[in-house]
Formats: structure tokens, C-alpha cells, sequence
């Protein structure tokens, strides 16, 4: 699991908890209601109303008109309150549209909403004067660049298999121009599937995918090792080739996050753009904190002439173990 989703999976896990708690100072608790995009026009709903001295909050979770359940709706009873988890189809998306608790009119109780669609997450509260949540249909073409930039960024610094492909690539490259042309040639090519993928025009299932990105980390790995010990191959005379044909397929792992995500209607192409920016940025980072480490670390001492041999040991050992555990993810 990747660091940042384990991140979100524990702080989340936190809130639901804090939600199932049943509350001992007053018995005006909020309900609360999460609605996450799992595909173009489907999302995933948590309703949790608060019992009020043993019943039910008499408010009802009204979508537009035209919503199709797929599933549920499930119903569980926790301490102090009841949780509803459906599966819902909207077409043409929430956005744009409005969500109504009927009845929460005559309470006292407000409903902390989280809705995660279209590559943004957004936190917003209705209350017994307002019983209803405008969805915004759409976000300003700075608030869609700059979320996609950030997501970019935090996916290829918390991606590790996309970071350790890089830094084997840096272990096969002699100096600073070859490494601008591997990096390059990198770049082009998952931006080509990431936008093909994320739009899809090409699809490749994600396990053999995530497989493949481990075994082209422990061949790059390979390599440099082969390097250290004089032997020459195509991936050592033109790495930026090797770097571009294998950066084809780490296109489609990025179109993986992104399709995750979800792509704002209307502004698809100002979201693939800045989600591609973003991973430049992250890679970016990372290279320059390897080169920054590597300068400073020759400062204090002498680096072993083996240690990019280990490095690159250690590298191949890793993505074996992603590439074993993966395969037999795939046929488990």
C-alpha cells in the first residue's frame, strides 16, 4: 500500500470512529454524509444519522431526480447512531446538482458533508436553515490546476515504484546531459499513455501493469550493476531509450491514480496537463534531493566506489519482492 493512501485509509478510519463513538456530553450530535466518486457517473455513499434518545434522526437523504441505486442501500447499527452505505449512478455526474435532507427543517441537528469527485475533495455543512448542498458544477481554472498539480506531485513522491524506476535510471547514466535526455525521454512517453489511458483510448489492466513496472525497475537495476563491472547493452550506450520505452508503461500506473481521481467535466484537458506537471515537479524534487544528498554526503567523506553497485542491489531486491507479491496478487 502506498504510503499516502495507508495515510488517508488511518485518518479516515480515525473519523469514522469518532463518528461511531456514541457521545456523552449532549444528544445533539451531527449527522454526516461521504460521497466518494468511484467512476465516471457512480459514487459511493456513507449516510450516519445520530439516534435521538434511542431513535432515528427523522431526516431523509433525497438525490436528483434520475439516480439509480445499484446497491444497498446496507444498514448498520453502531452505538449511538445507524450508518447507510449505497452505490449509487448519476447521469451526467453531482455535479451541478443538489442534495436535500428532508426533515432536517424540524431539527436541531446540522450534517457535516465530504464530497471527493472530480480530483478535489470538499468539506461543506447543512443546516436546519439551509437543509440542502448545492453541488458547484464547476471549479475555477486556477482551483483545477492547482489541485492536479498537487495530486500530481503527491502521487509520484508517495508512488515508490515510479521513484526507485528514476533513481535506477540515475544509476546508469554517466553525466548530467544524458541524464536531462533519460529524464526527458521518461516524461514524453508517460505523458503519451498517461493522456491515452486517462481518456480512454487505451486501457491495460492494472495488475499485469503494476507487475511490469516492478520488473522493469529490477532490469534497469540489472544493468547498473552490469555497468559497474565494464559490460556495455543498448540500456547502457542509450539509456534515454530504455528510459522511453519502459516510461510507456509507468503512463498507464499514473492513469491509474488519475482515473481515481476523476477528471472535472469540461476541463479535462487542463486536468491532464497539470496532473502531468505536477508528476514533473515531484520527479523533479526527487532528483535534485538525491543530488543534493550525494554532493553533500562527498563533502564528509569518501563514498565506497561499490556503493552504486549496492544501490542498485538494494533496488533490485525491492522491486523482486513488489514483482513476486504482485504476480501472486494476480493469480491468488
Amino acid at each position: 500500500m502506498k504510503r499516502h493512501t495507508l495515510l488517508i485509509g488511518l485518518l479516515w478510519a480515525f473519523v469514522a470512529f469518532v463518528f461511531a463513538a456514541p457521545a456523552d456530553a449532549h444528544e445533539v450530535r451531527p449527522a454526516y454524509l461521504q460521497v466518494d466518486q468511484t467512476g465516471a457517473d457512480r459514487y459511493s455513499v456513507i449516510w450516519r444519522t445520530p439516534l435521538l434518545s434511542g431513535m432515528p434522526l427523522p431526516v431523509v437523504l433525497t438525490f436528483p431526480e434520475g439516480v439509480r441505486t445499484i446497491s444497498g442501500p446496507g444498514t448498520q447499527e453502531m452505538p449511538g447512531s445507524t450508518i447507510e452505505r449505497r452505490l449509487i449512478e448519476v447521469p451526467g455526474g453531482l455535479a451541478g446538482k443538489r442534495i436535500d435532507f428532508i426533515g432536517l427543517q424540524a431539527t436541531i441537528t446540522d450534517v457535516l458533508i465530504r464530497i471527493a469527485m472530480d480530483g478535489r475533495t470538499t468539506t461543506s455543512m447543512a443546516r436546519p436553515s439551509q437543509p440542502w448542498l448545492a453541488i458547484d458544477a464547476q471549479q475555477g481554472t486556477l482551483a483545477v490546476a492547482a489541485a492536479y498539480t498537487r495530486h500530481g506531485i503527491e502521487h509520484i513522491l508517495f508512488g515508490f515504484d515510479h521513484l526507485l524506476f528514476i533513481a535506477s535510471l540515475m544509476l546508469i547514466v554517466r553525466d548530467w546531459r544524458v541524464l536531462v535526455k533519460t529524464i526527458t525521454a521518461f516524461t514524453i512517453a508517460h505523458s503519451i499513455t498517461l493522456a491515452l489511458a486517462a481518456l480512454g483510448l487505451v486501457t491495460l489492466p492494472a495488475g499485469p501493469v503494476e507487475a511490469m513496472i516492478a520488473l522493469s525497475i529490477m532490469l534497469v537495476s540489472v544493468e547498473a550493476v552490469r555497468l559497474r563491472r565494464g559490460d556495455t547493452s543498448l540500456a547502457i550506450e542509450w539509456p534515454w531509450v530504455v528510459a522511453f520505452a519502459f516510461g510507456l508503461l509507468h503512463g498507464f500506473g499514473f492513469a491509474g491514480a488519475l482515473v481515481d481521481l476523476g477528471l472535472p467535466r469540461g476541463d479535462i484537458p487542463l486536468a491532464l496537463l497539470f496532473f502531468n506537471i505536477g508528476v514533473e515537479i515531484g520527479q523533479l524534487i526527487f532528483i535534485a534531493a538525491i543530488l543534493a544528498v550525494t554532493a553533500s554526503l562527498r563533502r564528509i567523506f569518501t563514498i565506497p566506489r561499490q556503493a552504486p553497485v549496492a544501490t542498485a542491489y538494494a533496488i533490485g531486491i525491492v522491486a523482486s519482492f513488489w514483482l513476486v507479491s504482485r504476480l501472486d496478487a494476480m493469480f491468488s
